[in-house]
């Protein structure tokens, strides 16, 4: 039988930031924060390990922070993936229900999954999620669980996403040469969506859009499941790159003035202050309007967010996005970003704030740590095994029943 452990940790290993969050299961089967820790990235491109040393240095860094501040040492961690590598498909399966008396059970549903998997994929390719998006049995559609179910035939609608298997597992040989083990490698943007969306986004429609560093990772949910996911090799480090040489600087300043004077929508620029912005190598620095830093951050961040809007008009859901969109990340607290997708999309749009943890700092409510929490509550939800059967109350169990089957799609 596997050991339970009272704690969850995220571990968001990303081209910019490092992050790892420790939570404890409490008596009540929620999540608590107990441990934060954040250090740079290095040796990550685009989401992809690039340099092993580097990213492993700034793995151990972000996990002894948080070990020091939650007062404890852990061992195993969810892992976010991202990367160009990704790719999604949707699939089908369908099978005969073999029971007598036609009630569909755990293995009709085990069955019927891996038939939806049972697909022809290269041998450098590894599938990392199976994720039902509905179940038909006998004919009658839109079935979110069929167990118990009377029928003869189950079938199952669901999204398929797979990676590069080099890829991947260079991501979990670098948190094990920090001296963890690898739980589980979920989707980053499956992650930022547990975080931020709600289950009425996901019933009406909505495009979750995480900009981070290197990569925009896309999903799209409608009628309560993903329909479709991709990852867009541009983000917020082609916008710092864009300033330091449309300004003659260093990536570290462009990055600062990113940060704290940049809007990308220049009508949302009311007074053209002036800032001084150093130079490279010595030379004499200069004075720069926030409206010429503005001309060099809006172009670069229409073009993110036109390339979205092209995948997922080639997609075919642009017509069904009822909620709008949902914009989180780093990127996202640029000002002026939800505006400007607001007049390229024509839909309501809006800043995804992570939810969903107790005791969290206001840091952490902001859209840069969304995947960090997502992967603590969506390795907890479909990992639930290592935690139902703890010492925590009589009416642990049917609490935790509670909180977590009423959430919809699950990896299976």
């Amino acid at each position: 039988m596997a050991r339970k452990t009272k704690y969850v940790v995220g571990l968001d290993v990303g081209t910019t930031k490092t992050c790892t969050i420790i939570c404890e299961v409490n008596n009540e089967g929620a999540l608590e924060v107990i441990g934060v820790g954040s250090a740079e990235s290095r040796g990550l491109r685009r989401g992809v390990v690039v340099h092993l040393d580097g990213a492993v240095s700034a793995i151990k860094k972000s996990v002894e922070e948080a070990e020091r501040s939650a007062g404890t040492a852990v061992e195993s961690v969810f892992v976010g993936l991202s990367g160009g590598h990704i790719q999604s498909f949707n699939s089908q399966g369908a099978v005969a229900v073999t029971a007598e008396s036609r009630e569909i059970g755990q293995a009709d549903i085990r069955r019927v999954l891996e038939t939806a998997k049972a697909v022809s994929l290269p041998s450098d390719r590894e599938i990392v999620h199976v994720l039902p998006q509905e179940f038909v049995v006998d004919g009658q559609d839109g079935i979110g669980d069929p167990l118990g179910l009377l029928g003869t035939r189950l079938e199952v609608n669901c999204h398929i996403v797979t990676s590069s298997s080099t890829a991947a597992q260079n991501i979990v040989t670098a948190v094990n040469r920090s001296g963890l083990i690898v739980a589980d490698t979920i989707l980053q943007q499956l992650a930022s969506a547990e975080s931020t969306l709600s289950d009425d986004e996901k019933e009406l429609g909505v495009a979750l859009v995480d900009v981070g560093g290197g990569t925009t990772d896309l999903a799209v949910y409608t009628q309560g499941g993903i329909r479709h996911s991709s990852v867009l090799p541009l983000g917020g480090d082609q916008i710092t790159n864009d300033i330091a040489v449309g300004l003659r600087t260093s990536i570290l300043e462009a990055e600062r003035i990113k940060r704290d004077h940049g809007c990308a929508m220049s009508t949302l620029v009311e007074e053209d202050i002036d800032f001084e912005v150093p130079s490279v190598a010595g030379r004499q620095g200069k004075s720069i309007s926030k409206r010429i830093l503005c001309e060099i951050i809006q172009p670069r961040m229409e073009e993110m967010l036109t390339l979205v809007q092209e995948d997922i008009r080639q997609a075919g859901y642009e017509r069904l996005l009822g909620a709008g969109l949902v914009l989180t990340g780093g990127t996202v607290r640029l000002d002026g970003v939800v505006e400007l997708a607001e007049q390229i999309f024509d839909l309501p749009v809006r800043p995804g704030n992570p939810q969903g943890l107790e005791k969290m700092e206001g840091a952490l409510a902001a859209p840069a740590f969304s995947s960090a929490v997502g992967l603590v509550l969506y390795g907890y939800r479909a990992h639930a095994y290592r935690w139902i059967g703890r010492r925590v109350g009589g009416n642990f169990l049917k609490r935790w029943a509670s909180r977590m089957f009423s959430r919809k799609g699950g990896k299976l």
